[in-house]
């Protein structure tokens, strides 16, 4: 095992990777809660029951996606990324498409296979892994930059430090607040423990912000550990009802929206997840993604399996960052992530304790050590300082990491141009320029 990934290379060992695993899976598992509530339109009043997803079953479809997902991109890709529905491609499949489009559910899953479909073929093809090759290293470090910018303020966000207010969009929230105050003390132990140097500070962190939740009432001390597994029978192989039973729902405009925005939207996610991870571990070689197609095989392959289990798209987790920094450097840490997943089927109170004011200071850090990628931008030169900053801004700035990829890439080749640096940009980028282009036209 040490051997098939490389420890003694790449410095790392058992303890560190399954803290590493540990951490990544803590981070990531409170979409166990997220997703099935986001699927079954939960909060909004008024829909026939055919509209929502079941709950138990989603739960279930969660947990085996991401498990499997983290499985295939431990062992095939051997990079300690977690995967899992992603959040946002969630809310465009049951806010969109169920509750404003008025398509069935069922028909959304399908519009999931066929997008997972396509990424595959692109994965074998290479087409995948050529992009992001050919994307210049000022802009991955430019995009790794703002998901550290995004990553932090969602944290912020979790603990209720940062706010939504109607005249300035956000604020200062009430650091008065109980659980805003435990999410502060959770980021002030894990500072602490960073700035000691302590191996696994985010993950100790984590910890005892919990502990201290429990103590003071913030967090429910569960009433019981295990808990019967849900029936994933309501779900499981829906993708496929309108493929055989509907087959000219499948042939309408909007379905090729749906699936278009779906490959999309997990395509530069990924890419930017996989980069930005990647560099943070050291393991980018002359700023290139060593076994990205396989990296890229294995996110694509979980979202087909997801879908046919009943979940929206799986993709990479940025969320993995905190378990890089926790030490994780290979796949083993995904392999312990995806086990984890598995296991957290039985242990399902467990996963209340796990707040976003517990999993809030670990984000937070996280885009602290990701900010640095900011260094090896080449700010002096006004043609690589635009696009690059207009992806770091725009990605907390639109809650997109997609939408800021795409808005940098269509500035890059413009500057460039106009700088007389034609040379320097990969004809991919003028592909990528039109179709960022016809996104914002015809999709966004």
């Amino acid at each position: 095992m040490k051997k098939y990934f490389e420890f003694d290379k790449l410095g790392t060992n058992y303890r560190r990777e399954i803290i590493g695993g540990l951490t990544t899976f803590l981070a990531m598992a409170y979409i166990l809660a997220v997703n099935p509530l986001m699927l079954s339109l939960e909060g909004i009043p008024d829909l026939p029951d055919a509209m929502r997803m079941d709950k138990g079953a989603v739960f279930v479809a969660t947990a085996l996606a991401a498990a499997v997902g983290s499985l295939f991109m431990g062992i095939i890709a051997k990079y300690p990324i977690g995967l899992a529905p992603g959040m946002g491609l969630n809310a465009f499949f049951a806010f969109t498409v169920v509750l404003t489009y008025g398509i069935p559910w069922q028909t959304a899953l399908t519009g999931v296979l066929f997008s997972g479909l396509i990424f595959i073929i692109l994965s074998l093809t290479g087409l995948r892994e050529a992009i992001i090759n050919a994307i210049p290293s000022q802009l991955k470090y430019a995009v790794g930059a703002g998901i550290g910018l995004f990553i932090t303020f969602l944290g912020f966000q979790n603990a209720n430090i940062i706010v939504g207010d109607p005249n300035t969009l956000v604020t200062l929230g009430d650091l008065s607040a109980g659980p805003t105050l435990l999410a502060i003390f959770g980021l002030v132990i894990t500072v602490i423990m960073m700035v000691r140097q302590i191996k696994g500070a985010i993950f100790y962190g984590m910890i005892l912000t919990t502990i201290l939740g429990m103590i003071v009432s913030l967090i429910d001390i569960p009433t019981k550990v295990v808990d019967k597994v849900p029936s994933v029978a309501p779900t499981f192989g829906a993708a496929f009802e309108a493929i055989f039973n509907d087959p000219a729902s499948l042939m309408t405009t909007q379905f090729l929206v749906i699936v278009i925005t779906f490959l999309f939207v997990d395509f530069f996610d990924t890419a930017g997840t996989l980069v930005a991870v990647a560099t943070q571990a050291g393991l980018m070689k002359d700023e290139k993604l060593p076994r990205a197609g396989k990296a890229l095989l294995a996110d694509s392959m979980a979202t087909v399996t997801g879908s046919i289990f009943g979940t929206s798209t799986t993709t990479s987790y940025i969320e993995s960052t905190a378990g890089v920094a926790a030490g994780a450097k290979t796949g083993f840490a995904s392999i312990v992530t995806g086990t984890l997943f598995l296991l957290a089927l039985f242990f399902s109170p467990l996963l209340f304790v796990i707040t976003p004011e517990v999993t809030a200071p670990a984000l937070i850090i996280v885009g602290v050590l990701m900010v640095t990628a900011l260094g090896n931008i080449e700010w002096t030169k006004f043609e690589i300082a635009v696009p690059a900053f207009f992806t770091i801004i725009t990605m907390p700035l639109t809650y997109s990491i997609a939408t800021g990829i795409a808005i940098g890439f269509v500035f890059y080749p413009i500057t460039m141009l106009l700088a007389g640096r034609r040379r320097e940009i990969h004809p991919i980028m003028y592909g990528l320029f039109i179709i960022f282009i016809m996104y914002f036209i015809f999709i966004k």
